[in-house]
């Protein structure tokens, strides 16, 4: 927030990944210098706090009652240049977003470049929050239109796609591979050898979960928890599949809770794998 409670604007449309105060002694003035990830730990800029934001400007304004903020010119513009560079066509294929790996969570590697869960649920978050904040003007319903279309395929490509259950796990061990045309089976050409041996015996009869990442002929079947929560709290989840999530972590509790608040990712980073992976200091890690 700026002088006056006004918000700070978003001039790229990205949200700054933190802010550093600049004190000049002699004229006895500050200055707020924004960081969109020059500084940042390998200079990746963090995609998730622009959908944070809007987020967040959404359960103000709707625990509050006060439409005032997010009605501000200067909020209803930094919304649509958010989704403006998210909606934005490219080569990719898929109406999930590319992203490159550190982008989110703990700003560090974990493998979760291309198309991380977190990012892909906070997306599909903020563009349902957006649709309730934008103001029903020309520039509103422009925008309003877009997120109406990538949200019907955001939902559809989420839901059966990265959705993973004991019958989809089944399905995927089955995979033929190098299949061609619009009626193959197994569409990201996912080789079944890559399936880990933790998965069959942490997936549970009852239950399933949306996977870390799908790209062609690569999963991550971690479980993440953020995003899965997020999936039920927006209704990127079915009825169904929010139950089903619900159903895992009851049936795998010591695994995925133990004795501390849910875990960020299951299953943790072995031996040596966790300093090579995320670049992590070891005298800084408990």
């Amino acid at each position: 927030m700026g002088e006056k409670g006004r918000p700070i604007h978003l001039g790229a449309g990205v949200m700054p990944a933190s802010f550093k105060v600049l004190h000049d002694p002699v004229k006895n003035y500050e200055t707020i210098i924004a960081d969109f990830g020059e500084c940042a730990i390998g200079r990746v800029a963090p995609i998730d706090l622009g959908f944070w934001w809007i987020i967040l400007l959404c359960a103000y304004t709707k625990s509050t009652g006060d439409t005032s903020l997010a009605e501000l010119p200067e909020c209803q513009r930094s919304i649509r240049l958010i989704l403006t560079l998210c909606l934005s066509e490219a080569f990719d294929t898929f109406p999930t977003l590319l992203c490159a790996d550190g982008c989110c969570m703990i700003d560090r590697r974990m493998g979760v470049y291309k198309y991380p869960i977190e990012i892909q649920a906070l997306f599909f978050m903020a563009l349902r929050c957006a649709l309730y904040l934008l103001k029903n003007d020309d520039e509103g319903k422009e925008c309003a239109d877009r997120i109406s279309k990538r949200l019907h395929a955001l939902s559809y490509h989420m839901r059966s796609f990265f959705w993973l259950d004991i019958k989809q796990l089944n399905d995927i061990y089955r995979y033929k591979t190098e299949e061609y045309s619009h009626t193959a089976v197994n569409k990201f050409n996912v080789m079944p050898d890559s399936l880990p041996d933790w998965v069959f015996d942490f997936m549970p009869t009852r239950g399933g979960y949306f996977i870390g990442n799908v790209s062609p002929a690569r999963m991550d079947f971690r479980w993440f928890c953020l995003s899965n929560c997020i999936a039920i709290l927006s209704s990127l989840a079915t009825p169904e599949q929010a139950s089903a999530i619900m159903d895992l972590i009851e049936s795998r509790w010591e695994e995925l809770v133990g004795e501390m608040p849910l875990k960020i990712c299951y299953p943790a980073m072995e031996s040596h794998e966790w300093r090579i992976v995320t670049g992590c200091d070891p005298k800084n890690t408990g």
